[in-house]
């Protein structure tokens, strides 16, 4: 299969995209933050192998606004994914669509969270099947072994064809490790895109990892000095959990990896690891499993990318890379053309080595919503994330500003130091230019109410009225 591909020039591409798994938390990226509790061997082995992204960015560090921009390569004020349980418009290209246009397989195994599944939810923690319809709300994902959000991590369900749905074996990340290989085993002589989306290492209300995973953790963890005395004690509980997680994530990159050598697939396919967002983790003082903030602990996700002979081993690149760049990104990777909807820009060339671009220096960052599932004002802001600072604005008139190479915990704002204060005035005009690019207003979030109707289907976006939610996409935007 590995040398049928190779001769057609078409390699295969496996995203292993793991719910909250922030930056910070990983060896990876010790020399930015300090040691790590944990060590995290297929991680590191895959880094190795492949190129390391010091600043993967989430622009909006809530799942569904994320996930959409990783999907359609496009941003929230498109999209209309300002909040989660979004059911996203029939109408977006997805990467899906432009790899099955080049003749790929394609599959999605596990969280997807781009639709509104069970709404009004049954309860606020739900604890059953959570469908999402055949046709376009799967966005042109062929395998299908998914689920909208749920939090059953041991024997938890996903759907398939139709409304039936079952039940995966075990832990969740042993489960869709499954799917995986089943997806494989039916790909022959095609060559495949396949996401797999642990809802690792993410909350849930029920049990969260198996025992061994926490035995594997040291006694005693230390956290870092942005977290305040009190959220301590709520930390090192969630601490616990959250590295358990990321252990059962790196022992599931290390299966897959292996699969795909012991499948003789490893020279021809493209191997990504990214996430939606990461989460505080106590830092600044902010609930322990909260994202939505403009800090590196909500906003700096890894990222990894190998491709045997292409890309160099071991590799580092500091590109601000945002979440709209993935799509466009790969597809430039495996020479698969990308649909002019992209938003996003190709940073393929210098995955390979080539040279950077002063267009890819920033990442337009951004929160609408004070609660994840509803319009609820009370955090809106606005930021810019440049390879070396953080500028955020939030609605009020509150401003922060973080130097990340002399302060990367982001402990001291600057934002009313005299000497920072032409910086201050840069980043503000670099913020407008990316708002005026993308139509943004940063305003009360309730008013963008109206951008969904009574099925929380998409009916308005920052450029205005939009047409039926369910309406055919226009093809010709895939064409060359």
């Amino acid at each position: 299969m590995g040398e049928h591909n190779m001769a057609q020039g078409r390699p295969n591409v496996v995203v292993l995209f793991p719910d909250q798994l922030r930056a910070q938390s990983l060896p990876l990226y010790s020399q930015r933050y300090g040691a790590q509790q944990i060590a995290t061997p297929n991680i590191d082995r895959l880094a190795s192998e492949g190129v390391t992204l010091d600043n993967a960015i989430s622009n909006c560090p809530v799942c569904t606004p994320a996930r959409a921009m990783l999907v359609t390569g496009r941003y929230p004020q498109t999209t209309g994914h300002l909040i989660n349980t979004t059911r996203t418009r029939h109408s977006e290209i997805s990467i899906a669509d432009a790899f099955a246009n080049a003749n790929y397989k394609t599959a999605w195994i596990g969280k997807w969270h781009l639709h509104t599944g069970l709404w009004p939810a049954l309860d606020r923690m739900p604890q059953h099947p959570d469908w999402v319809p055949e046709g376009r709300d799967r966005l042109g994902f062929e395998y299908w072994r998914a689920y909208n959000q749920h939090m059953v991590y041991f024997n938890g369900f996903v759907h398939k064809d139709d409304w039936n749905y079952e039940r995966w074996e075990g832990y969740e990340t042993d489960g869709l490790f499954n799917y995986a290989q089943e997806f494989l085993d039916g790909c022959v002589d095609d060559p495949f895109l396949m996401f797999l989306s642990p809802h690792q290492p993410h909350y849930t209300p029920f049990e969260f990892a198996p025992e061994k995973y926490y035995e594997a953790l040291p006694n005693d963890l230390v956290l870092p000095e942005n977290v305040p005395s009190e959220q301590v004690e709520n930390t090192m509980v969630m601490m616990r959990h959250y590295l358990a997680m990321i252990l059962a994530v790196d022992e599931m990159l290390g299966k897959l990896l292996d699969d795909l050598e012991r499948r003789g697939l490893v020279e021809n396919t493209i191997v990504v690891l990214a996430s939606d967002h990461g989460t505080q983790g106590g830092s600044q003082g902010v609930n322990p499993w909260s994202k939505k903030n403009p800090y590196d602990a909500s906003i700096h996700v890894p990222g990894i990318i190998r491709f045997p002979g292409v890309i160099k081993a071991g590799s580092r690149i500091d590109t601000v890379t945002s979440m709209v760049d993935w799509f466009p990104s790969i597809c430039g990777l495996a020479g698969v053309t990308p649909p002019r909807s992209i938003e996003g820009k190709d940073l393929s060339d210098q995955w390979r080595g080539g040279a950077q671009h002063a267009q890819s220096d920033s990442a337009f960052i951004m929160n609408f919503s004070k609660y994840f599932d509803w319009f609820k004002n009370g955090a809106e802001w606005r930021g810019v994330r440049s390879k070396t600072h953080t500028y955020a604005m939030w609605l009020g008139g509150k401003e922060e500003l973080y130097d990340l190479e002399a302060d990367p915990l982001q402990m001291k704002d600057l934002s009313a130091e005299p000497s920072a204060q032409e910086l201050l005035i840069q980043m503000r005009t670099l913020l407008i230019e990316h708002q005026r690019r993308r139509q943004d207003h940063l305003g009360p979030c309730e008013d963008a109410k109206d951008w969904l109707d009574d099925q929380r289907r998409v009916v308005k976006n920052a450029f205005g009225e939009l047409s039926h939610p369910e309406s055919v996409p226009d093809w010709s935007l895939l064409s060359g």
